[in-house]
């Protein structure tokens, strides 16, 4: 289960998004530290939860720079 969402992601502010980037890039860095160190983490598949989230906070950030968030929504069909 991820972190956070992709809808959750954009319906967050740039300032949040990027305040939470920072939060999970620490606790990333934190993990890969104990591990390096020779010790044991609770949850090995955090890691790879946290570095998906932090790339998608990184893909809905590039999207955004560049406008193309909405337009990929937009032009889908209803089902």
């Amino acid at each position: 289960m991820p972190i956070l969402r992709v809808k959750e992601i954009r319906d967050i502010p740039s300032e949040e998004r990027m305040k939470r980037l920072n939060e999970l890039r620490t606790e990333l860095l934190r993990l890969k530290t104990m591990i390096k160190a020779g010790g044991t983490i609770e949850n090995p598949a955090r890691i790879r939860e946290l570095r998906k989230t932090i790339a998608r906070i990184l893909t809905i950030e590039n999207e955004q720079k560049l406008g193309l968030g909405k337009a990929k929504t937009e032009g889908k069909k209803e089902k």
